[in-house]
């Protein structure tokens, strides 16, 4: 019978090639190969070969089955030995590999496995050969698995769900099966769904499977009453595939078993130049994703990388998530489905085509993402072409060919940067750096960046900047909603991102999110936060500091509020000032515009001492949120908080550790540059610079679980504020 253990635990790492295990350091994966400060620092330092070695003895007998070893990510090129036997290199940084171990195993002893990993940005490996703009930090950053399997197994599984929107759908499930006998198999593959809501259906065939050969079946699944995968109602099914063969008295024996996760939809962009998902277009918002966090480079584990999904989906309000520019984790993507967040997924590169055995490479990379992640409902356009690169026919012909062979029912894209690019695909994706939308030579048509690099923006900078970096998102977005032959825009970018020497600020960060690094917002992440129904969540945020000197003029005129709220009023001091409508003139098409309040003259002038800033924000005729800002700008409290009450005792969890240094009602205060320093008591350890110089009034660390339960305090002290602490528990 078929097992899979996690084999993340009890690894030795060394920053070098192989030498004796007391020169090794205890480490469990997800690791990075060095942690780093959140900037300021060279991707050199990242760069060089490193061995992980694990000694182990089986967790479980052979008892006549086969052992894969599955990476689902090194980065980037990855030798690996078993006991005295080494495999083939390879090459690859954001797409898994496996390999079967079962004949140079010691199945009743004990069995070294290393791995020599080569972190340098190789050449001859996708996306390098040219400048990439980001990081591909070093380290096995994602899980690696045991995996058990008779001879004859279930390889893998696509499930197609047809004619979904019929009331009468059936569920085509392709399975693979490898045979690794000596002699042909005769099995019987059973699929079947089964739920909790009469979503039952269920087909069988027998076939005969060739010696040391893979063939594949189809089962079509009918009968039962499936919910559709929607954006509000994601919801999602088990298909379960089971491996039979007749024993001697001709019974059936169970060899494997396989399940997988589906969801029943139809998405589809059409020539009317729309999206539709379910039949209904769907106007697509959306945010570029790097997967690098501030630290610990990509190894984040599974609890961080779904953290990402629910910040795109609920505090953002998007839609839809443009995996740039590789593969990512399969955490964050099965987090996508669970929450309704569409995805656009595309192969590693940026803007370079490299060689024949570097294209060789990126189409090994087609294959790998798509038969990795086919089953993932959130996904519905497929990235085969190399970002801002150059037109390349026969290389992008045979992508294109390569990702329809594979899957027949999605969509491919492929992002480019010059507007009359030879259009291969289905949906002629596009990153306009124009600072409007470019009327389409091609439908269906996507933009897929705007902004980024034209208007890099710190949460730190002058008031004007910040509130300018907003409003052109908010523009963008706005505009795009207003083309019919549009089907949506993906902004550049969701977060702020290390990056080499050839691009970003002086400190090696692109400051082109809508969030810093650290995931926590500027203005920006308000003008796409408030564009939810309010009976969801209310927002309201103004994009001011509230103080006479942070814009080129002086002043405050005009005050911008992003909400989602019907009517604003606002006060100064205890001076009722009006009350607004939001600007729907500037912006028609965005759901919920803007608020732009003139304050006149008079009202703030240099030298009168300025008051409190209080909004209140009315939905219905009620009052349904309420911002207040101190006219004073000065510390009153520093605020510690985590994302996750608990962790779990692995070894690898983490949660982050957000401060703040905020005013009397608790805004943050950007200009605030004091040192907080932390303490931490108990079984976790705190990942990131300690202690921490604060600039932009708002940072974080991670907090990372050790291997033992119990509870964990931490505390932050800042001169001149009161301590804070907070405590969670490892279990």
């Amino acid at each position: 019978m078929r097992a899979i253990i996690p084999f993340n635990q009890d690894w030795l790492f060394l920053p070098e090639e192989a030498a004796p295990d007391d020169r090794f350091e205890a480490i469990t994966l997800p690791h990075t190969n060095v942690v780093l400060p959140h900037h300021n620092f060279d991707d050199a330092e990242y760069q060089f070969i490193s061995t992980y070695r694990k000694r182990f003895a089986l967790p479980e007998p052979l008892n006549g089955r086969r052992v894969y070893l599955d990476f689902d990510g090194a980065m980037i090129a990855s030798t690996v030995t078993i006991n005295e036997h080494t495999f083939e290199e390879y090459r690859g940084g954001y797409t898994p590999f496996s390999f079967d171990i079962t004949d140079y195993l010691n199945p009743d002893g004990d069995n070294l496995l290393t791995v020599r990993l080569d972190s340098n940005e190789r050449k001859d490996i996708p996306p390098f050969g040219f400048v990439v703009d980001y990081l591909a930090f070093g380290g096995i950053y994602r899980d690696v698995t045991l995996r058990y399997v008779a001879p004859c197994h279930v390889q893998r599984v696509f499930v197609r769900p047809q004619n979904v929107l019929t009331g009468s759908p059936n569920i085509e499930v392709d399975v693979w099966l490898a045979n690794q006998n000596d002699t042909a198999q005769q099995c019987t593959v059973l699929g079947a769904v089964e739920d909790d809501q009469n979503a039952e259906a269920e087909a069988s065939v027998t076939i005969d499977v060739p010696a040391h050969d893979t063939v594949k079946v189809t089962l079509s699944l009918t009968g039962g009453e499936f919910r559709l995968w929607t954006l509000d109602e994601p919801a999602l099914y088990a298909c379960l595939v089971q491996l039979y063969r007749p024993n001697a008295q001709d019974e059936p024996v169970l060899l494997d078993h396989v399940t997988t996760r589906f969801g029943l939809r139809e998405a589809e962009f059409r020539p009317d130049g729309g999206f539709y998902l379910n039949g209904e277009r769907l106007d697509l918002v959306g945010l570029n994703r790097h997967q690098t966090y501030p630290y610990i480079g990509a190894a984040a584990p599974a609890r961080l990388q779904r953290l990402d999904a629910d910040i795109l989906k609920h505090e953002l309000s998007l839609n839809l998530a443009r995996t740039s520019h590789y593969p990512q984790s399969p955490h964050f993507l099965d987090r996508c489905d669970e929450i309704g967040l569409l995805v656009f997924e595309e192969i590693p590169g940026w803007q370079h085509i490299g060689d024949e055995d570097w294209q060789t490479l990126s189409l090994r990379d087609v294959r790998a993402m798509i038969e990795r992640d086919w089953n993932h409902p959130s996904i519905i356009l497929w990235g085969v072409r190399i970002n801002e690169s150059q037109d390349n026919e026969a290389f992008y012909t045979a992508t294109n060919k390569l990702a329809h062979e594979l899957d027949p029912t999605r969509q491919t894209g492929g992002v480019r940067n010059f507007p009359d690019s030879q259009f291969l695909e289905d949906v002629f994706t596009f990153n306009d750096f124009s600072n409007t939308v470019v009327e389409p030579l091609y439908t269906p048509y996507m933009v897929t960046e705007f902004n980024g690099h034209m208007f890099p923006t710190k949460s730190y900078d002058q008031e004007e900047r910040v509130m300018e970096h907003a409003l052109r998102h908010a523009r963008i977005q706005d505009k795009q909603l207003g083309m019919p032959n549009v089907a949506g825009a993906i902004g550049w970018c969701a977060f702020d991102y290390n990056t080499h020497q050839e691009f970003g600020s002086g400190d090696r960060i692109c400051y082109h999110g809508v969030m810093d690094i650290f995931r926590l917002p500027k203005y920006a992440a308000y003008a796409y936060g408030s564009q939810v129904n309010p009976n969801q969540q209310v927002v309201l945020q103004a994009a001011t500091v509230w103080s006479m000197g942070d814009r080129s003029e002086g002043g405050i005129d005009p005050l911008i509020v992003f909400s989602n709220c019907e009517e604003l009023e606002v006060f100064i001091g205890d001076e009722r000032i009006g009350r607004y409508q939001p600007d729907r003139e500037t912006f028609p098409h965005l759901p919920y515009p803007p608020f732009k309040i003139s304050l006149g003259p008079g009202l703030l002038t240099w030298g009168r001492r300025m008051a409190d800033l209080r909004i209140v924000g009315y939905v219905a005729d009620e009052i349904a949120a309420e911002q207040c800002i101190a006219a004073d700008g000065l510390p009153y409290e520093l605020q510690l908080a985590v994302d996750a009450a608990e962790l779990d005792a692995d070894g690898a969890d983490m949660t982050r550790l957000v401060f703040r240094i905020v005013d009397r009602y608790g805004n943050r205060l950007p200009y605030t540059n004091q040192v907080v320093s932390f303490e931490i008591d108990g079984p976790a350890d705190l990942i990131g610079e300690n202690p921490f110089a604060l600039i932009g009034g708002q940072a974080a660390l991670f907090v990372k679980a050790q291997h033992q339960p119990g509870r964990v305090t931490v505390r932050a002290s800042t001169p001149r504020l009161q301590p804070a602490s907070v405590t969670l528990t490892i279990r």
